[in-house]
């Protein structure tokens, strides 16, 4: 069974696969520096190879079609190589000195086009916002297991990314524990009784300087603090704590201010490898009024050094500010 094993140093969980040692030849880049991805003759996602996933938990099919067959527009499968066990209960465990967590959880793949080579960018916006509404379906379904303590949403494209395969597709994990990455919104909310989200928004919007365009339902701005060069959030102007409760017309503004940044991003940036990740609040534990869902898109150039892993301090080359203007830029035109 894999473990969350706290890192007593940093005060961290780290998910630890104990079943196995994986040696070079299974990571993506070989010793010269290529990347090798999706290396394997067949891509389990494209349309046909349906029998080389776990059978589809979820679909959005054309009339008629049947499940694990081809006419699907988007698929949710079981992840085949998930870290978690949707087994057991939640137990810690403490062995001496060291304390670890069963690793009680579900990890899902959404394949959100049955064309290999399509990328995200790419897709109509009509498209996104059905990949949207299947986040939000597998969000609350998730939500309903008592164990699951916090869902997170997010997609890899290329190395710099974290990316195992090339054709596009999301992932959606529900975790037996709550990720500290974001501990400052409850800080702030403890000290402040306020939104720490919605503050900064109002922060942002009365600077205007790190502003990269304004929606009806969502303010965009590169963060004051970016940790990633051009690093983007998509906040929903209304305060609300789950991505799940995100409206219909919420999901076809996302989707269309999604597309929009996108294409900025890959055509002033040089085609970069990117992160796109929602924040959202805790489920299945007593809630305060603290959280503010939004989404993060990151850029990926360059590869966490020495300084970065020892400190925690990221560097960021890019100043915000700057890079704002030149999305900005791009947006309009």
């Amino acid at each position: 069974m894999p473990e969350l094993r706290k890192d007593l140093i940093r005060d961290q969980w780290v998910l630890i696969v104990t079943e196995q040692a994986l040696g070079p030849n299974y990571f993506p880049i070989n010793k010269n520096g290529t990347y090798v991805l999706n290396s394997n003759k067949i891509c389990p996602f494209c349309e046909g190879n349906e029998k080389f996933t776990p059978p589809e938990i979820a679909a959005v099919r054309k009339n008629g079609s049947e499940p694990d067959t081809p006419g699907w527009i988007i698929r949710t499968v079981p992840s085949k190589y998930s870290a978690f066990k949707n087994e057991g209960e939640v137990s810690l465990e403490e062995k001496g000195l060291y304390k670890n967590c069963s690793a009680v959880g579900k990890q899902e793949v959404i394949i959100g086009t049955p064309e290999h080579g399509t990328d995200f960018s790419q897709f109509t916006i009509e498209r996104i916002e059905l990949v949207l509404q299947m986040f939000k379906q597998r969000y609350q379904i998730i939500a309903a297991d008592s164990r699951i303590k916090y869902i997170q949403i997010y997609k890899n494209r290329g190395l710099f990314a974290g990316a195992s395969q090339e054709h596009s597709h999301s992932q959606i994990v529900g975790l037996p524990t709550i990720p500290e990455e974001n501990k400052g919104i409850d800080k702030y909310y403890q000290e402040n009784k306020r939104c720490l989200i919605c503050s900064i928004m109002q922060e942002e919007k009365t600077a205007g300087i790190r502003v990269v365009y304004e929606s009806n339902n969502f303010l965009m701005i590169c963060p004051y603090a970016s940790r990633f060069s051009y690093e983007t959030w998509i906040i929903p102007k209304k305060h609300t704590e789950h991505f799940a409760d995100i409206s219909d017309i919420e999901i076809k503004n996302l989707a269309y201010t999604v597309k929009k940044i996108l294409g900025a991003m890959i055509d002033c940036l040089d085609d970069p490898d990117y992160n796109i990740i929602i924040n959202t609040a805790p489920v299945n534990i007593p809630l305060h009024d603290g959280y503010h869902w939004f989404m993060e898109i990151t850029p990926r150039f360059l590869i966490p050094n020495g300084m970065e892993i020892s400190t925690g301090y990221r560097i960021n080359p890019a100043s915000p500010e700057i890079s704002a203007a030149l999305l900005r830029e791009k947006i309009k035109a």
